[in-house]
């Protein structure tokens, strides 16, 4: 029995302490002395998410796009001031742009494994005019109304009889402080029950994921020794859209691609030059309309090679519960593209998604004009099983074989009084996709603790599909990942009036109270 048990058995006898704090302490004598089950758990998390509200709140309030200097190092001090008093020793590893903050805690066993945690601290840009609410960084406490909106609530209200269904409205509240704050809860809860992980920790924040976080790949090369794991979990995304306990072996990659086609020099005027001056915007919408059929298939020859569903995976594809008219309920659309059978097929595909296209004015603005060009913002999800260099090679000779020419730079004059047809191609890839056996130690480990805490099995997924930057982890350390999403899909993450549901911040914990206690 441990000093801080016995001390606790100490006060329990004596009569100075009243009745509550007595009952409290025997509350905690009790779990760290017995196995936690799921009510332990459920009494656990629901005290320390109360215990953290507030210190959430303020995390929330740091800004955090990484496009500014100072807000990565606010937050990066934060996080230096946080660790710390968890027992973790901090470390900046240094990049050419902004630092990872390396966090490392060991265990009592020196020949423990080690678990690697990822957590993204930055948060999407924000527009203030589009946000239900003073700021975007200033926490508000909301409930649903009958009518589909959402009522402010005085943020005191969180400390008492809360609806797990109300919600916190801030930028980064899902994606992803939410699970930051959970873990940090989670840390404190073993510490009050006195007891420990059986296995050293090490948690690498990144401060710059919703810009592809470009320094990453280069850093785990530099700290491969420091970095060094046995397993990699990841605290990021939202559950299974049932919002049930969630597991997901594997992630997209993503490759992007700006197109720009060429008009006349200067935006013309219509009546003049219409019927006579070749639109960009109608060149561009045709162009890319011929990559794709009207089911939504890519057209590109040789685009899907190497995708194949054999029947193994195919179970683990119809094992996951999706309810398909929900799905599409849900999103507001009466049909799916018809790229494979089912939502969780289509997720197994490299896709080639329009994000975006400009060209002219549009609405109060609108002229009658021809415009001088169009862009369209083009996003590659990649699989394991595709190569984004072949990828991007197939949509750039594609466009050749449309007549163009295409260049890497803004046509010079010459070139375009020559050619008809000019396309702009400008490509990148942040990171590629990673998958993990179900029956991985990482992932059997992952399972039982989830298991324990919820009484059933997680729903497990192949892969999601959202992209995130863990492949550099898996190829560069040779380690598996598996994702542990906690918050709930209906979160507006990247947009504006992100927010996350009470419920699921207090189930997060558990899971991460779970995940901590279960032996590996």
């Amino acid at each position: 029995m441990t000093t801080r048990i016995l001390h606790s058995v100490l006060l329990l006898n004596s009569e100075i302490l009243p009745i509550p704090m007595k009952n409290l302490y025997l509350f905690f004598l009790f779990i760290a002395l017995t196995p936690l089950s799921a009510q332990n758990l459920d009494q656990l998390a629901d005290q320390f998410a109360r215990k953290h509200f507030d210190s959430f709140k303020e995390l929330l309030a740091i800004p955090n796009d990484a496009h500014f200097p100072d807000h990565v190092e606010m937050n990066v001090a934060w996080c230096e001031a946080s660790f710390p008093e968890r027992g973790f020793i901090t470390k900046r590893l240094n990049t050419v742009g902004p630092p990872l903050l390396l966090a490392d805690r060991r265990c009592k066993q020196e020949n423990a494994k080690t678990v690697l945690i990822y957590l993204q601290i930055d948060g999407q840009p924000v527009d203030p005019n589009f946000w239900y609410q003073e700021s975007p960084y200033q926490a508000v406490l909301k409930e649903r109304q009958s009518d589909g909106g959402w009522n402010p609530l005085p943020w005191e209200k969180i400390h008492g009889a809360f609806d797990p269904e109300w919600r916190i409205f801030a930028r980064s509240a899902s994606d992803a402080k939410g699970p930051v704050s959970m873990f940090l809860a989670a840390m404190d809860a073993l510490r009050k029950l006195d007891r420990e992980p059986n296995f050293h920790l090490k948690v690498i924040m990144d401060f710059e994921e919703e810009l592809g976080s470009p320094h990453l790949p280069g850093a785990v090369k530099v700290f491969q020794k420091e970095l060094a794991a046995d397993m990699l979990i990841i605290f990021d995304g939202p559950r299974h859209i049932t919002n049930q306990p969630t597991l997901t072996f594997g992630a997209r990659g993503i490759s992007d691609i700006t197109l720009t086609v060429y008009g006349p020099d200067f935006p013309q005027h219509s009546g003049h030059y219409g019927n006579y001056a070749p639109n960009p915007a109608v060149r561009l919408s045709k162009l890319i309309s011929s990559m794709k059929d009207d089911e939504g298939r890519v057209t590109i020859e040789g685009y899907y090679d190497g995708i194949t569903i054999d029947e193994a995976t195919r179970k683990i594809l119809e094992a996951v519960p999706d309810n398909e008219q929900y799905i599409k309920t849900k999103i507001g659309i009466a049909a799916p593209d018809r790229v494979a059978s089912s939502y969780q097929e289509a997720l197994q595909y490299p896709s080639l998604n329009v994000r975006g296209m400009s060209s002219g004015w549009v609405g109060a603005a609108a002229r009658t004009i021809i415009p001088a060009s169009a862009v369209a913002e083009i996003d590659v999800r990649l699989v394991k099983e595709s190569d984004p260099d072949r990828l991007i090679g197939l949509i750039r000779d594609h466009i050749e074989k449309q007549g163009y020419l295409v260049l890497d730079r803004n046509p010079t004059q010459r070139e375009k009084l020559k050619y008809d047809k000019i396309c702009k191609f400008e490509s990148s890839t942040s990171y590629l996709a990673f998958r993990t056996e179900f029956d991985s130690e990482v992932g059997l480990w992952l399972n039982r603790a989830l298991t324990h805490a919820f009484g059933k099995e997680p729903i497990r997924q192949r892969t999601s599909g959202g992209s995130i930057p863990i492949s550099p982890f898996v190829t560069t350390l040779g380690i598996p990942a598996v994702t542990v999403p906690t918050v709930n899909r209906d979160n507006n993450q990247h947009s504006p009036n992100e927010n996350i549901r009470l419920g699921n911040y207090v189930e997060g914990i558990k899971t991460m109270i779970a995940i901590m206690l279960e032996e590996l």
